[in-house]
């Protein structure tokens, strides 16, 4: 039997989200009001960010397992402003202060700022009943 490969390892799971992050982005910017969309995209937004601060964990085991606790330590400093920023924008969502959630998003947007995402790209609208999944999966409970 064969090596079984993973074709989504945690570095192609971060940059696909961080392209949807900035796609959403980009939608939540272009609101005039706060309305189902809004919540949806910001909802999304957050919970993409928790799952990127996932995949660091991931990204650093191998280095750890060889002893190179340096770059390990540098990449997770590199990428903690994702649960940061996730976590920041959970509570402006449930509190309704959406003042917070485009002061977050802009921050967001400077820190992937490098990511580019082609016009013609096959990523689709993943906010889509994002807000649902937010408050299933227990985001909303958040302090």
């Amino acid at each position: 039997m064969g090596r079984v490969i993973n074709p989504d390892s945690a570095g192609k799971i971060r940059t696909r989200l961080s392209k949807e992050i900035v796609l959403a982005i980009r939608e939540l910017m272009r609101q005039t009001q706060a309305d189902a969309l809004s919540r949806d995209l910001a909802a999304f937004i957050a919970m993409a960010l928790l799952e990127i601060h996932q995949t660091v964990d991931q990204s650093v085991l191998a280095w750890e397992k060889k002893g190179y606790w340096v770059k390990a330590d540098r990449f997770r400093m590199e990428w903690e402003w994702s649960a940061t920023q996730g976590n920041k924008m959970c509570v402006a969502i449930l509190t309704d202060d959406w003042g917070t959630v485009a002061i977050a998003a802009a921050e967001i947007a400077q820190k992937l700022m490098k990511i580019q995402v082609s016009p013609r790209n096959r990523l689709g609208t993943p906010w889509l009943h994002a807000w649902q999944r937010f408050q299933k999966e227990g985001f909303d409970k958040q302090p």
